[in-house]
């Protein structure tokens, strides 16, 4: 099996775009939420979150947030009108990400090579929302043709492909919230097993809708407790938790063959070691007892990097701010580390980001990566008062250096789904 490195990263996320800019807004401790101002929440149970600081009006995250996206830069209004905000921001983030690696096809046979696998949650829910709409209100003679194309939850992959000129694998990964690291790990497996030499991966959700919110809300996973508040509103671990924060954006890495990026003299940020992948076959949103399901991905994904408990400094958590899946989570890493657990940071980026459900994975893996790199575990904000006992050091609102050679970030999703990836430093 060939070994799998990173060599580049792209970020659209409720702290900033551009990878320095979220990283920088992440080690400093800032949030993105806000209260939703784009469409009407009055009816709501909850009325803020993790939003897009953008350049057209829809701001989010606090005053001092720098990074807005600006539409314009990757295309034009009409062809926007075209597509869902998700593939929008998959197509910005995987632009970054394809540009700071360096990569640019010489050959037919390299662009045969290098394939995409993109995925998300839930996908064009503003799309189908809308169409709906105008199909009860104006009638089948109104709907758009391109409405089917920008639901569809492949056509990420697919806008990229074009636009790059990707020609090889081509696909699309739907496992909710761990779509992101589902992509990313099959995405290294189809270069560790010699199907292509470069892949585009990760994921992308665009969902704070009326819609998204008012059914999360529904099915009781979602915050309702700091409406006035909204800074405050994602608090894994701590007593004052009540749900997760909705979030929006885009993660994207490009993984590529080690020989061939070393070839190239591309800057490797980093090797994927280990991917691990389990089922609870439990319940369709509650986790396994005792955190069962994603303890096996973790196990997996470890015993295939091949390294030992004490080798990880870090763990990006999946820490939703939910009441039992924080704690399931702890317990599971906690035996996982054995020994080594009082000695690694473990802690929540989704604290700042919300929870960015299809695309949280590939943002928190890219997070995972920058830490490494910078040997510095991100805060979990709002840890005020934790009410889940472990020997984990969660870093409570400020970041903390960290030691240790690997680093690992966890993916959870509705239906019983689990991820894990390993990274390390390449050698």
């Amino acid at each position: 099996m060939r070994r799998v490195v990173v060599t580049g990263l792209g970020l659209v996320s409720p702290v900033g775009c551009g990878v320095e800019t979220a990283w920088g807004n992440i080690l400093a401790g800032r949030s993105g939420a806000s209260r939703i101002e784009h469409f009407d929440v009055s009816d709501l149970g909850c009325k803020v979150a993790a939003v897009i600081p953008r350049v057209d009006g829809r701001a989010g995250g606090s005053p001092e947030m720098v990074g807005a996206f600006d539409p314009d830069t990757v295309m034009s209004a009409r062809d926007r009108k075209r597509i869902d905000e998700f593939i929008l921001y998959s197509i910005a983030a995987a632009d970054e990400a394809i540009k700071s690696s360096g990569w640019v096809p010489e050959t037919t046979e390299q662009a045969e090579r290098a394939g995409v696998i993109l995925g998300s949650g839930i996908g064009g829910i503003d799309t189908t929302y809308k169409a709906s709409i105008l199909l009860r209100d104006k009638g089948p003679r109104r709907l758009s043709p391109f409405v089917i194309p920008a639901m569809l939850i492949n056509l990420p992959s697919g806008q990229v492909s074009i636009r790059h000129g990707l020609k090889g694998p081509n696909s699309a990964i739907a496992t909710a919230c761990a779509t992101g690291a589902h992509a990313i790990g099959d995405a290294a497996r189809i270069i560790a097993c010699g199907d292509a030499d470069m892949m585009v991966a990760g994921g992308g959700e665009a969902s704070i809708t009326r819609l998204g919110i008012g059914s999360f809300v529904a099915c009781r996973a979602m915050t309702t407790g700091y409406n006035d508040t909204p800074e405050q509103a994602s608090r894994p671990y701590d007593a004052g938790r009540d749900g997760f924060l909705m979030g929006e954006g885009s993660g994207v890495v490009v993984l590529e063959d080690y020989e061939t990026a070393k070839a190239r003299g591309a800057n490797i940020l980093a090797e994927l070691v280990g991917y691990g992948l389990s089922g609870d076959a439990h319940h369709i949103t509650s986790p396994a007892p005792g955190g069962e399901g994603g303890f096996r991905a973790m196990q997996m994904a470890l015993k295939k990097s091949g390294l030992a408990p004490s080798d990880i400094g870090y763990v990006n958590a999946h820490g939703t701010s939910t009441p039992m899946g924080d704690e399931l989570e702890v317990r599971a890493v906690e035996r996982l580390l054995g020994d080594h657990a009082a000695k690694a940071k473990m802690s929540s980026t989704k604290s700042a980001t919300g929870h960015l459900l299809g695309a949280a994975g590939a943002v928190e893996a890219i997070f995972s990566i920058l830490a490494l790199r910078d040997k510095m575990a991100p805060p979990t904000l709002n840890l005020d008062n934790p009410n889940v006992e472990t020997v984990l050091d969660l870093v409570p609102n400020k970041a903390v250096p960290f030691e240790g050679k690997a680093v690992m970030s966890n993916s959870f999703g509705f239906g019983g789904t689990n991820a894990a990836l390993i990274f390390v430093e390449a050698e």
